[in-house]
């Protein structure tokens, strides 16, 4: 029973950094006591250079509140795991794979999320270019559409989540997803590679957009760093 957990926690670890490694992310920051910890990655940009879309309010208490709670949470939760698996308490090491799950996975999908948004001046929501805009053509007919599919789903989520667009490696195509509370894109399938993840939990948006959630799906575009997105997708469709 103890192998079999261990096993899974692994396999759950892994599932995490691999969703990480395959969006060009760097998790790992440091060690303590043997264990890897992970820190709140600094962001390209002011917390109000992303204005008006998004306010600089909400990305500092987003980015130093709620991610910072993830990246606490993961690294006890971790720490606890050793601890678990050092005294073979294989009912602790069960217990602690929703809490890395949950906590890892916030981790995970705040780095992109960063990374997906850049100010105006920066190019933020300047069309894709090149292979992924040919790609979005191919598969959705036009950015429009790609922009309304992505919206409508991100506006059905019902309680919190996510909504992406994705790489399927193995298909070679993209695809639009949603993942519950803070589950990767890799979570609904081993293939999936993330090129861009918009958060629709409520406090990526609330204090400006109040419950008006499609208000929100609507000017993030202005924000969105396609740059990033076309590299991460010329790097794995490659």
């Amino acid at each position: 029973m103890a192998a079999r957990a261990m096993l899974t926690i692994k396999s759950l670890t892994s599932v995490l950094q691999n969703g990480a490694k395959s969006a060009g992310l760097g998790l790992v920051a440091a060690y303590s006591r043997g264990l890897q910890t992970f820190t709140l990655p600094d962001l390209a940009y002011d917390y109000g250079a992303l204005g008006p879309a998004i306010s600089g309010e909400i990305m500092q208490l987003h980015h130093q509140k709620h991610h910072q709670t993830y990246i606490t949470n993961y690294n006890k939760a971790i720490e606890q795991l050793e601890d678990a698996l050092a005294k073979g308490d294989s009912a602790a090491v069960v217990k602690l794979q929703s809490a890395i799950k949950f906590n890892g996975g916030g981790h995970v999908n705040h780095s992109i999320f960063w990374k997906n948004l850049t100010p105006i001046r920066e190019g933020g929501g300047e069309p894709p270019k090149g292979s992924l805009g040919w790609a979005i053509d191919t598969h959705f007919g036009s950015l429009e559409a790609l922009i309304q599919k992505v919206n409508a789903e991100g506006a059905a989520l019902q309680g919190s989540g996510w909504v992406w667009l994705g790489l399927d490696k193995e298909f070679k195509k993209l695809v639009v997803e949603t993942t519950a509370n803070q589950d990767p894109l890799v979570t609904k399938g081993a293939n999936l590679v993330p090129l861009l993840g918009i958060d629709v939990w409520e406090h990526a948006y609330y204090l400006q957009y109040k419950n008006v959630r499609p208000d929100y799906l609507k000017n993030i575009w202005k924000v969105i760093n396609w740059k990033y997105a076309s590299e991460v997708y010329e790097k794995e469709s490659s």
